[in-house]
């Protein structure tokens, strides 16, 4: 089965060896009958294939096991199992996946060690039938129990790319928790990079790109999720328009985000690259690239904390401003067009003689504190910030209301400290009235 090496096509600008297949195995793998490098299962549709890759740049070199689309020229990895082990190909012996008997999943090296596994799996029953490893035409490998159940699905382990029909989850469990994309560490190397794509940990209010543990950029606090919504983007002057249905379903059990596209779409996917953008790719059967549809963030002004404390960025010039009743901390470097410093307000709070300017249309900031119960008023949230004298602004939201699937619930934030990571977006629903503290005298 081994096939030797070929240099296949570029994938992000770096050449990828490949074992090229000295056979196509059917969509399934079983108990007793590994796959090898050379050997790939490909989708029932033939839109994707599971196999070995290497890339070129490492010495000596290293294997992966992955899925890519299998449909198009440009090698695209799409998943990757152990991206943090690979295993080298310097052995005599080639690695091998199998399907064991206890219905894992297992990748072992040319001497029998094992680099991967899928070890949440349960025992298989006595049954005589034999669990299988499926890969499905939306590029998700799933390992089925003899009866048929789900025991195990490579859409529940994120690498850095998510296919239409996965659930990125956001927050499941009691616990809480939520999970991460993970960028590759460049154009040829699979093994986890710098940046991160999911929600903040602390909150599950708002979703950000990390570079370790600095913020990127960051999204608008939650406004109450839509049920559905629909983006249309086109790929170029002359290329094909693709809609995007996009759903971020909060079900009790979990919150998470999910897309799907039309059957005829062309290829798309979303991807947090090695250099920090969280983009969705579509590729072009015309020009036979990957076409970047949008990106995050799309401009400096939205990159986290750009304009500074008490400054923010406007969409619709593209560039920082002040918020009312503040002024450029340092004039000369405001100019010159560096924003971090930040505003100063222009006439100090005494928290007898203050009052409340309604912001519509605005990205609420960072550091928000969430209180009072699902069910406060906008009067009791006003009241919560008003009584507090260090509290400098305040936003409610009505989940309830709208094309949202947030339920009979309210949601009021408080900031007591520095307003960091502010934007004026406009109406919509992912923005919030922003009450913002200030002298009654600076109140228009």
């Amino acid at each position: 089965l081994m096939a030797g090496w070929l240099a296949f096509t570029c994938c992000a600008g770096a050449l990828i060896l490949l074992f090229l297949p000295s056979l196509a195995s059917e969509d399934r793998l079983v108990s007793g009958k590994p796959l090898y490098p050379g050997a790939t299962v490909i989708s029932d549709g033939g839109a994707f294939a599971l196999g070995f890759f290497a890339p070129s740049n490492s010495t000596p070199a290293k294997l992966y096991l992955g899925i890519w689309y299998n449909d198009i020229p440009e090698l695209t990895v799409v998943w990757v199992a152990n991206r943090r082990n690979p295993s080298p190909t310097n052995t005599f012996s080639p690695p091998t996946l199998s399907l064991s008997n206890s219905s894992n999943l297992v990748l072992s090296d040319g001497g029998g060690r094992v680099i991967w596994t899928t070890d949440a799996v349960a025992s298989t029953s006595s049954s005589s039938s034999p669990s299988m490893a499926v890969l499905e035409n939306t590029g998700n490998l799933v390992v089925r129990s003899p009866n048929g159940s789900m025991l195990w699905q490579s859409f529940d382990h994120y690498t850095d790319t998510v296919l239409p029909g996965m659930k990125l989850r956001f927050k499941y469990g009691a616990q809480g928790g939520g999970q991460h994309l993970v960028s590759w560490k460049g154009p040829g190397d699979p093994s986890p990079g710098r940046f991160s794509y999911g929600a903040d940990p602390a909150t599950h209010l708002q979703i950000f790109v990390w570079d370790g543990d600095r913020p990127v950029v960051r999204s608008s606090p939650w406004t109450g999720y839509l049920v559905v919504s629909e983006r249309q983007y086109q790929q170029d002057n002359n290329g094909a328009a693709v809609v995007v249905y996009m759903s971020v379903v909060d079900d009790g059990e979990e919150i998470y985000m999910t897309y799907t596209v039309a059957a005829d779409a062309p290829r798309i996917r979303y991807v947090v690259t090695h250099s920090g953008e969280y983009q969705l790719r579509s590729w072009s059967n015309k020009s036979s690239v990957w076409l970047v549809l949008s990106r995050w963030p799309s401009q400096e002004c939205k990159r986290y904390g750009y304009c500074g404390p008490y400054g923010y960025c406007d969409d619709l010039v593209r560039t920082c401003k002040c918020l009312h009743g503040f002024e450029p901390e340092n004039t000369k470097e405001w100019d010159k067009g560096r924003f971090s410093a930040g505003c100063r307000r222009k006439d100090l709070l005494d928290c007898k003689d203050d009052g409340f300017l309604a912001l519509p249309g605005m990205k609420s900031p960072d550091g928000f504190t969430r209180v009072g119960r699902d069910m406060s008023t906008s009067e009791e949230c006003a009241a919560e910030c008003r009584r507090n004298c260090s509290c400098v602004a305040y936003a409610y939201a009505n989940l309830s209301s709208g094309r949202r699937s947030g339920g009979n619930v309210s949601r009021c934030l408080v900031w007591s400290a520095d307003l960091v990571d502010t934007a004026k977006i406009g109406e919509g629903l992912d923005s919030d009235t922003l009450y913002l503290r200030l002298q009654y005298a600076c109140i228009p």
